[in-house]
Protein backbone atom coordinates (compact mmCIF):
# COMPACT_ATOMS: atom_id res chain seq x y z
CA UNK A 1 0.00 0.00 0.00
CA UNK A 2 1.43 3.37 -1.01
CA UNK A 3 2.14 6.30 1.27
CA UNK A 4 0.35 9.66 1.40
CA UNK A 5 -3.19 8.43 1.45
CA UNK A 6 -5.37 11.51 1.42
CA UNK A 7 -6.44 14.46 -0.59
CA UNK A 8 -6.65 17.91 0.99
CA UNK A 9 -9.40 20.44 1.42
CA UNK A 10 -9.55 23.99 2.67
CA UNK A 11 -9.83 24.07 6.44
CA UNK A 12 -13.11 25.07 7.97
CA UNK A 13 -12.46 28.43 9.66
CA UNK A 14 -15.60 28.68 11.74
CA UNK A 15 -13.61 28.07 14.93
CA UNK A 16 -11.26 30.94 14.14
CA UNK A 17 -8.41 31.77 11.85
CA UNK A 18 -6.82 28.33 11.68
CA UNK A 19 -3.12 28.35 10.70
CA UNK A 20 -3.50 25.85 7.86
CA UNK A 21 -3.89 25.72 4.09
CA UNK A 22 -5.64 22.36 3.95
CA UNK A 23 -6.66 19.39 6.01
CA UNK A 24 -7.70 15.81 5.19
CA UNK A 25 -11.14 14.61 4.21
CA UNK A 26 -12.03 12.06 6.88
CA UNK A 27 -13.64 9.39 4.71
CA UNK A 28 -10.81 9.52 2.16
CA UNK A 29 -8.18 9.31 4.88
CA UNK A 30 -9.86 6.24 6.37
CA UNK A 31 -9.88 4.30 3.10
CA UNK A 32 -6.55 2.68 4.02
CA UNK A 33 -8.27 0.98 6.98
CA UNK A 34 -10.47 -1.13 4.73
CA UNK A 35 -10.23 -4.90 4.54
CA UNK A 36 -9.76 -7.97 6.67
CA UNK A 37 -6.00 -7.43 6.83
CA UNK A 38 -6.57 -4.74 9.49
CA UNK A 39 -8.28 -7.22 11.81
CA UNK A 40 -5.61 -9.80 10.96
CA UNK A 41 -2.77 -7.44 11.91
CA UNK A 42 -4.45 -6.53 15.18
CA UNK A 43 -5.01 -10.19 16.01
CA UNK A 44 -1.49 -11.25 15.07
CA UNK A 45 0.62 -8.51 16.64
CA UNK A 46 -1.70 -6.34 18.71
CA UNK A 47 -1.44 -3.26 16.46
CA UNK A 48 -1.75 -2.18 12.85
CA UNK A 49 0.10 0.57 10.99
CA UNK A 50 -1.47 2.26 7.99
CA UNK A 51 -0.61 5.40 5.94
CA UNK A 52 -3.32 7.93 6.71
CA UNK A 53 -2.26 11.54 5.98
CA UNK A 54 0.10 13.24 3.58
CA UNK A 55 2.89 15.60 4.66
CA UNK A 56 0.89 18.78 4.01
CA UNK A 57 -2.00 17.56 6.14
CA UNK A 58 0.41 16.59 8.92
CA UNK A 59 1.99 20.04 8.95
CA UNK A 60 -1.42 21.72 9.00
CA UNK A 61 -2.62 19.61 11.92
CA UNK A 62 0.59 20.11 13.90
CA UNK A 63 0.23 23.88 13.43
CA UNK A 64 -3.12 23.76 15.24
CA UNK A 65 -1.25 23.19 18.51
CA UNK A 66 -0.65 26.93 18.90
CA UNK A 67 -4.31 27.84 18.24
CA UNK A 68 -5.34 27.91 21.91
CA UNK A 69 -8.98 28.68 21.17
CA UNK A 70 -9.47 25.16 19.76
CA UNK A 71 -8.66 23.39 23.04
CA UNK A 72 -10.41 22.81 26.38
CA UNK A 73 -7.30 22.05 28.45
CA UNK A 74 -3.51 21.75 28.39
CA UNK A 75 -1.68 19.08 30.38
CA UNK A 76 1.98 19.39 31.34
CA UNK A 77 2.90 15.76 31.81
CA UNK A 78 5.67 16.17 34.37
CA UNK A 79 3.26 17.76 36.87
CA UNK A 80 1.24 14.54 37.00
CA UNK A 81 4.12 12.02 36.72
CA UNK A 82 2.86 11.07 33.26
CA UNK A 83 6.29 11.60 31.71
CA UNK A 84 7.62 14.79 30.11
CA UNK A 85 6.06 16.85 27.35
CA UNK A 86 2.59 18.27 27.02
CA UNK A 87 -0.70 17.76 25.26
CA UNK A 88 -3.97 19.59 24.64
CA UNK A 89 -7.51 18.24 24.43
CA UNK A 90 -9.69 19.69 21.70
CA UNK A 91 -12.79 21.54 22.90
CA UNK A 92 -16.36 20.85 21.81
CA UNK A 93 -17.40 21.23 19.13
CA UNK A 94 -14.38 19.57 17.55
CA UNK A 95 -12.89 21.25 14.49
CA UNK A 96 -14.78 19.69 11.54
CA UNK A 97 -11.65 18.09 10.12
CA UNK A 98 -10.95 16.29 13.43
CA UNK A 99 -14.60 15.29 13.87
CA UNK A 100 -14.81 13.94 10.31
CA UNK A 101 -11.65 11.89 10.66
CA UNK A 102 -12.78 10.51 14.02
CA UNK A 103 -16.16 9.45 12.59
CA UNK A 104 -14.59 7.83 9.54
CA UNK A 105 -12.06 5.84 11.56
CA UNK A 106 -14.70 4.70 14.06
CA UNK A 107 -16.85 3.36 11.21
CA UNK A 108 -13.91 1.21 10.00
CA UNK A 109 -12.98 0.00 13.49
CA UNK A 110 -16.44 -0.76 14.92
CA UNK A 111 -16.65 -4.23 13.27
CA UNK A 112 -13.29 -5.18 14.81
CA UNK A 113 -14.39 -3.85 18.20
CA UNK A 114 -17.59 -5.89 18.03
CA UNK A 115 -15.68 -9.05 17.10
CA UNK A 116 -13.43 -8.49 20.13
CA UNK A 117 -16.43 -7.91 22.39
CA UNK A 118 -18.06 -11.14 21.17
CA UNK A 119 -14.82 -13.12 21.66
CA UNK A 120 -14.54 -11.91 25.26
CA UNK A 121 -18.25 -12.16 26.06
CA UNK A 122 -18.47 -8.49 26.99
CA UNK A 123 -22.08 -7.78 26.13
CA UNK A 124 -23.87 -5.35 23.82
CA UNK A 125 -22.39 -4.37 20.45
CA UNK A 126 -21.02 -0.96 19.59
CA UNK A 127 -23.26 0.94 17.17
CA UNK A 128 -21.95 1.28 13.60
CA UNK A 129 -21.69 5.08 13.75
CA UNK A 130 -19.75 7.25 16.20
CA UNK A 131 -22.56 9.70 16.94
CA UNK A 132 -24.70 6.89 18.36
CA UNK A 133 -21.84 5.69 20.56
CA UNK A 134 -21.12 9.22 21.78
CA UNK A 135 -24.80 9.57 22.71
CA UNK A 136 -24.30 6.59 25.04
CA UNK A 137 -21.19 8.22 26.48
CA UNK A 138 -22.99 11.50 27.11
CA UNK A 139 -25.95 9.75 28.73
CA UNK A 140 -23.45 8.13 31.11
CA UNK A 141 -21.90 11.49 32.01
CA UNK A 142 -18.91 11.20 29.66
CA UNK A 143 -19.27 14.49 27.80
CA UNK A 144 -15.73 15.85 27.40
CA UNK A 145 -14.03 15.33 24.01
CA UNK A 146 -10.89 13.19 24.15
CA UNK A 147 -9.11 13.80 20.79
CA UNK A 148 -5.81 15.55 21.48
CA UNK A 149 -2.57 16.88 20.09
CA UNK A 150 0.70 15.96 21.82
CA UNK A 151 3.99 17.85 21.64
CA UNK A 152 7.36 16.49 22.76
CA UNK A 153 10.81 18.13 22.81
CA UNK A 154 14.31 16.90 23.70
CA UNK A 155 14.28 14.70 26.80
CA UNK A 156 10.49 14.27 26.73
CA UNK A 157 8.72 10.90 26.90
CA UNK A 158 5.35 9.37 27.71
CA UNK A 159 5.08 6.73 30.43
CA UNK A 160 3.23 3.49 29.72
CA UNK A 161 -0.48 4.04 30.28
CA UNK A 162 -4.06 3.35 29.18
CA UNK A 163 -6.48 6.04 27.94
CA UNK A 164 -9.51 5.30 30.11
CA UNK A 165 -11.86 8.20 30.78
CA UNK A 166 -14.93 6.53 32.27
CA UNK A 167 -16.98 3.33 32.36
CA UNK A 168 -17.72 3.33 28.62
CA UNK A 169 -14.64 2.43 26.59
CA UNK A 170 -14.24 1.83 22.86
CA UNK A 171 -11.43 -0.75 22.75
CA UNK A 172 -9.36 0.69 19.90
CA UNK A 173 -7.68 4.04 19.35
CA UNK A 174 -5.32 5.67 16.85
CA UNK A 175 -2.18 7.78 17.06
CA UNK A 176 -1.04 9.60 13.94
CA UNK A 177 2.57 10.76 13.72
CA UNK A 178 2.54 14.34 12.37
CA UNK A 179 6.32 14.92 12.40
CA UNK A 180 9.00 13.37 10.19
CA UNK A 181 11.42 11.01 12.00
CA UNK A 182 15.04 11.87 11.32
CA UNK A 183 14.09 15.33 10.04
CA UNK A 184 11.88 16.91 12.70
CA UNK A 185 13.04 14.74 15.60
CA UNK A 186 15.10 11.71 16.64
CA UNK A 187 14.19 9.09 19.22
CA UNK A 188 10.55 9.12 20.31
CA UNK A 189 9.55 5.61 19.27
CA UNK A 190 6.01 4.40 19.92
CA UNK A 191 6.06 1.52 22.43
CA UNK A 192 3.41 -1.08 23.30
CA UNK A 193 3.53 -3.63 26.10
CA UNK A 194 1.42 -6.76 26.36
CA UNK A 195 0.82 -8.64 29.61
CA UNK A 196 -0.47 -12.17 29.12
CA UNK A 197 -1.76 -14.22 32.06
CA UNK A 198 1.01 -15.98 33.99
CA UNK A 199 3.68 -14.58 31.68
CA UNK A 200 6.14 -11.70 31.65
CA UNK A 201 5.32 -8.58 29.65
CA UNK A 202 6.29 -8.34 26.00
CA UNK A 203 7.27 -4.98 24.48
CA UNK A 204 6.91 -3.91 20.85
CA UNK A 205 8.63 -0.85 19.38
CA UNK A 206 6.50 0.35 16.44
CA UNK A 207 8.39 2.34 13.78
CA UNK A 208 6.24 5.06 12.21
CA UNK A 209 6.72 7.43 9.29
CA UNK A 210 5.14 10.85 9.01
CA UNK A 211 1.43 10.51 8.32
CA UNK A 212 1.16 6.90 9.44
CA UNK A 213 -1.38 5.88 12.06
CA UNK A 214 -0.89 3.11 14.56
CA UNK A 215 -4.16 1.45 15.55
CA UNK A 216 -3.92 -0.28 18.92
CA UNK A 217 -5.95 -1.44 21.95
CA UNK A 218 -6.95 1.01 24.64
CA UNK A 219 -6.65 -1.45 27.53
CA UNK A 220 -6.96 -5.08 26.43
CA UNK A 221 -7.53 -7.36 23.46
CA UNK A 222 -8.59 -10.98 22.90
CA UNK A 223 -6.01 -13.64 22.07
CA UNK A 224 -7.03 -17.08 20.88
CA UNK A 225 -5.89 -19.88 23.16
CA UNK A 226 -6.44 -23.64 23.21
CA UNK A 227 -9.60 -23.18 25.29
CA UNK A 228 -10.97 -20.11 23.56
CA UNK A 229 -10.15 -16.42 23.75
CA UNK A 230 -8.51 -14.83 26.75
CA UNK A 231 -7.86 -11.20 27.69
CA UNK A 232 -4.41 -9.62 27.26
CA UNK A 233 -3.67 -6.29 28.99
CA UNK A 234 -2.04 -3.58 26.86
CA UNK A 235 -0.28 -0.30 27.65
CA UNK A 236 1.40 2.23 25.38
CA UNK A 237 3.90 5.07 25.61
CA UNK A 238 6.64 6.98 23.77
CA UNK A 239 10.38 6.60 24.34
CA UNK A 240 12.62 9.60 25.02
CA UNK A 241 12.99 12.25 22.34
CA UNK A 242 16.68 12.75 21.65
CA UNK A 243 16.41 15.90 19.52
CA UNK A 244 13.87 18.10 17.75
CA UNK A 245 10.12 18.26 18.23
CA UNK A 246 7.53 15.51 17.78
CA UNK A 247 3.79 16.13 17.24
CA UNK A 248 1.12 13.44 17.37
CA UNK A 249 -2.64 13.42 16.84
CA UNK A 250 -4.45 11.10 19.26
CA UNK A 251 -7.93 9.87 18.34
CA UNK A 252 -9.84 8.22 21.19
CA UNK A 253 -13.43 7.34 20.40
CA UNK A 254 -15.08 7.43 23.82
CA UNK A 255 -15.59 10.83 25.45
CA UNK A 256 -14.46 11.44 29.04
CA UNK A 257 -16.17 12.03 32.35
Amino acid sequence: MGRGATGLRDADRAAGDLPTEGLPVGAAAADNLRGEDLADDLARQGFAVRPLLDAAACRALAALYDADGLFRSRVVMERHAFGRGEYKYFAAPLPPVIADLRRALYRRLAPVANAWRAALGEGAEFPPHLDAFLARCHAAGQTRPTPLLLRYGPGDYNCLHQDLYGELVFPLQAAVLLSAPGEDFTGGEFVLTEQRPRAQSRASVVPLRQGEAVIFPVHHRPVQGTRGSYRVTMRHGVSEIRSGRRHTLGLIFHDGA
